[in-house]
């Protein structure tokens, strides 16, 4: 059962210019943007910075009201609502169910408020009962691996790993259905790092929760998600299960984000070099596919026509031309 459907999303933002501040142009930060979470799943969104992955996370959140598409969310089962055109009054009952792990532990934690209070905070917006507060925030510091004695503490005492940490219980609070993390290990050494994942994987196997984990490594990805969708300039290029995506790549892009991993052996580093060129702009992205001049394997067909995303193998979707053959597979 689907707890997300996300379907033709899109994110513009107009570019004035002129004395009459006429729209000239618009930014295509999120374009026809298409892909589902189940019950208990983790999608990893990934791609270079830019390609408007936080866009879509905020999207989803109604941080941003989309310019089009629909954002299809189920707050329990058997319902689902849209909630791309609701009002912030109608969305306020909905957003505990949605909630946000943030990428920097250190802004996201107000330093003059202890611990205990910022993890039951949105308890306490929702009118749960001071006593109910207490025992819940027993619990989430149980879950998150951090002791009773951190919650009549401040911030600037935890390190980063502990902050997010922290963040994490705040964001469980409330129980939500779904948790949106915009690269919540990017700030975090590499060995804390494996640790905040490993309890993000611990936390989805005893809550049964679902996630869009939104990242740029794709060595990180690797061990947290069960699918994979790939953003270039927008767009999403390439959807696949894990284990699929990095055994057989099917867009060139795809290739070259996994080339860019560093491996621990010399003898096992691919021999596919990072893309050519700049990142296309997204005001004004290049005609036909939008990754056709960085990419080695590119026809005349690509300079002219846009690929659709469509299902190659059984859950396995790609935007290129050449997605079957042996050249892009070698």
């Amino acid at each position: 059962m689907n707890v997300l459907e996300v379907s033709g999303l899109s994110k513009h933002y107009p570019i004035v210019g002129g004395m009459l501040r006429r729209e000239v142009g618009r930014v295509r930060a999120a374009d026809d943007v298409n892909f589902t979470i189940e019950h208990g799943e983790t999608l990893a969104l990934v791609g270079e910075s830019g390609c408007g992955k936080t866009t879509v996370a905020r999207c989803i959140l109604r941080a941003l009201r989309p310019t089009a598409g629909e954002i299809r969310f189920s707050p329990e089962d058997g319902q689902m609502i849209d909630l791309a055109p609701l009002s912030r009054s109608a969305l306020r009952p909905l957003r505990r169910h949605i909630q946000l792990i943030f990428q920097d532990p250190y802004a996201s934690l107000n330093p003059r408020m202890m611990v205990g209070d910022i993890i039951t905070e949105p308890l306490l917006v929702n009118g749960v009962p001071g006593t109910e507060r207490q025992a819940r925030l027993l619990e989430l510091l149980d879950l998150v691996g951090l002791p009773v004695a951190a919650r009549t503490r401040f911030p600037h005492a935890f390190s980063g790993g502990q902050r997010q940490r922290i963040g994490i219980a705040r964001a469980l609070a409330l129980n939500p259905r779904l948790i949106v993390a915009d690269e919540p290990v990017s700030a975090l050494d590499v060995s804390v790092q494996a640790q905040i994942i490993n309890l993000l994987l611990d936390l989805q196997d005893r809550l049964g929760l679902s996630m869009l984990f939104v990242a740029h490594d794709l060595g990180v990805v690797r061990h947290v998600s069960d699918r994979v969708a790939v953003m270039y300039v927008g767009r999403i290029v390439e959807v696949a299960p894990t284990v699929e995506l990095y055994a057989t790549p099917r867009h060139p892009y795809t290739r070259a984000l996994l080339a860019a991993v560093p491996k621990a052996d010399p003898e096992t580093r691919d021999a596919v070099t990072a893309p050519r060129g700049e990142v296309a702009d997204p005001a004004n992205p290049p005609s036909g596919c939008a990754f056709h001049p960085r990419c080695p394997f590119a026809i005349d067909r690509c300079r002219v026509d846009r690929p659709q995303l469509l299902e190659i193998a059984h859950g396995h979707f790609s935007s290129c031309f050449r997605a079957d053959e042996p050249a892009l597979l070698a």
